[in-house]
């Protein structure tokens, strides 16, 4: 009898994964122990020293850091509540020897991550729910990035009171001022009240113009930052849960995914401020242009978009008008399923194509290295006269916190659903009315992009912010999880299923059953998903095995490289 297991490895940098047979001759042979270190530190110089974040079993003490002081790694911050530590300076040649101790619980290197609304709020109906008065007054959302400058638009309708209500820099660079310009514009697309142009011609506003944000200040200059930095600042948004109202964190911020999300530092981080209660909006990524591995852009969700808790937001082209019927994904955004665990992402999609919110200076780094995407004071007034506040991105990083804005709205008229029952509602509300296909030609290069409107790439849908106001549709079920589920593929059938972890809002539950959270349309309709190999490929790899993700060869550096280039683009018009 003959079974068959998934499993994963990493060559030249490469996520692959491998399908083997298992014979019932080979079920005698030993099991091997767990690895316990990241497959990243097997190929350096045994002499060289890198940056490494530790989770231990059990509590932080003394004589668990110890063993890495010992071993030559200095200290750079802990984490107790993720029983987490960073260390700088660690030689590479200690790290399998630590991997040993039964105090540790894994190693890996301390990586970078990256950066990963005059159109957009109208797409998503936010401005129906401001007409009822929902404009996120007294919810807090937390926003991981580069900073939150002190903008007009983010006053009091006053103008006399900052709703920054508090800030704090985790970069390791000195001040709070936003130098990059990322967060600002993120943070004007969440809650941008639009004190500076309500007399124009143009009224910017963002989705929840009356929430109030917690600033955690984690990316410098050039839009990148310590993994641990990160972990530091979920830490905060949970310890600040109460006392600032804490309901929504957005982490428009991403690497590729090295490892399981049941391992991944960043997974097992927002699991915690999921836990907590608190709805943890994250990009999906900027991938879906990449077809390096022949996948066609699928499979490049990044980390933490890959655990099944979050709310992963990939990004839709509004064509730059007010209606919806016209709006398609940007070719962009990354699509799944996550690698390694194969978890049905994104789960939403928002718009996030050429989105105008706010500038934090004119010496920022965006403006200086891209000056076009500032808007002209003409947009807003016939004379053009005037400093303008704004500026126009592009990607799947404006898309979280347009829908972090929506969670907000939803939380403000419902302050007792829990952090599942948000994501359940704002997928079920989604809409699914989009063409199979759709093409785009990149105004800058001239390529052209054909997207499908699948599974992989839209998830649940478009969001719709009345309609999941409106919705009453919470049933017995709804006090289960809302775990995105996986994918599974039978490689001798070829047939493609969804598997429901246990105790989950949808699965047979009429009112959330798969059906409406995902539409029979977007699930089998008969796309590349479903119609050929490119996710479940049948190319062969180095060890004669079947070769699900692609052969290509292109680093891990590459790919994140990769993904800071797509991140702020321009976009497709």
């Amino acid at each position: 009898m003959t079974t068959s297991k998934l499993f994963t490895t990493i060559r030249h940098g490469m996520l692959v994964l491998f399908t083997f047979l298992l014979t019932a001759g080979l079920a005698t042979s030993q099991p091997q122990a767990p690895r316990k270190h990241s497959i990243d530190f097997d190929n350096l110089p045994k002499n060289q020293k890198v940056d490494v974040i530790v989770r231990f079993k059990g509590s932080l003490d003394s004589n668990k850091l110890n063993l890495l002081r010992q071993r030559g790694g200095s200290d750079k911050r802990q984490i107790g509540r993720f029983r987490t530590a960073a260390f700088r300076s660690l030689p590479v040649a200690a790290v399998e020897a630590l991997a040993k101790n039964p105090n540790i619980e894994y190693i890996i290197p301390d990586r970078k991550v990256r950066m990963s609304l005059d159109y957009a709020t109208t797409g998503i109906a936010a401005d129906l729910a401001w007409n009822s008065n929902w404009n996120g007054a007294g919810v807090g959302v937390a926003v991981i990035d580069s900073g939150i400058a002190d903008h007009e638009d983010l006053r009091n309708t006053a103008g006399t009171a900052s709703r920054v209500v508090y800030h704090e820099n985790f970069s390791g660079s000195g001040g709070l001022a936003d130098i990059h310009g990322h967060g600002t514009h993120v943070a004007g697309i969440i809650g941008a009240n639009g004190n500076t142009s309500k007399n124009s011609k143009k009224w910017v506003r963002g989705v929840a113009p009356a929430v109030n944000l917690i600033d955690l200040h984690v990316l410098g200059i050039d839009g990148t930052t310590d993994e641990s930095a990160i972990l530091a600042a979920i830490d905060r948004a949970i310890e600040l849960k109460s006392t600032y109202n804490i309901r929504v964190l957005n982490m428009s911020v991403g690497r590729p995914i090295f490892e399981s999300y049941s391992i991944d530092p960043l997974c097992v981080a927002v699991k915690e401020a999921w836990d907590a209660g608190i709805v943890v909006v994250v990009a999906a990524g900027n991938l879906g242009r990449d077809n390096s591995f022949g996948n066609q852009g699928y499979a490049t969700i990044t980390s933490p978009g890959n655990s099944p808790y979050v709310i992963t937001v990939g990004a839709l082209n509004t064509k730059s008008t007010t209606t919806r019927s016209d709006d398609v994904i940007a070719t962009y955004s990354s699509k799944g399923p996550s690698a390694i665990d194969h978890f049905l992402k994104p789960d939403v999609v928002a718009p996030g194509n050429r989105i105008l919110s706010l500038k934090a200076s004119d010496t920022m780094t965006l403006a200086t290295e891209f000056p076009g995407n500032i808007v002209p004071q003409t947009e807003f007034n016939d004379n053009g006269n005037g400093n303008s506040k704004y500026f126009r991105l592009s990607g799947t990083s404006m898309a979280t916190p347009v829908v972090s804005g929506a969670a907000a709205l939803l939380l403000q008229k419902f302050p007792t659903l829990t952090p599942d029952q948000v994501k359940a509602r704002l997928m079920k509300t989604s809409r699914k009315d989009f063409a199979p296909t759709m093409s785009v030609t990149d105004p800058v290069t001239g390529q052209t992009f054909t997207s499908n409107h699948d599974i992989f790439t839209v998830g649940a849908g478009y969001i719709d912010v009345n309609a999941a106001l409106n919705d009453t549709g919470l049933s017995s079920a709804s006090s289960g999880s809302a775990l995105s589920p996986q994918v599974v593929s039978n490689s001798i059938t070829g047939e493609t299923s969804i598997v429901m972890g246990t105790n989950v809002i949808w699965g047979t539950n009429v009112i959330w059953g798969t059906n409406v959270i995902w539409g029979t349309n977007v699930i089998w309709g008969t796309n590349v998903i479903w119609g050929t190999n490119v996710i479940w490929g049948t190319s062969s790899g180095a060890s004669g095995y079947n070769v699900i993700w692609g052969t290509s060869a292109e680093s891990a550096s590459n790919l994140t490289s990769a993904m800071s280039n797509r991140f702020i683009g321009g976009g497709e018009n």
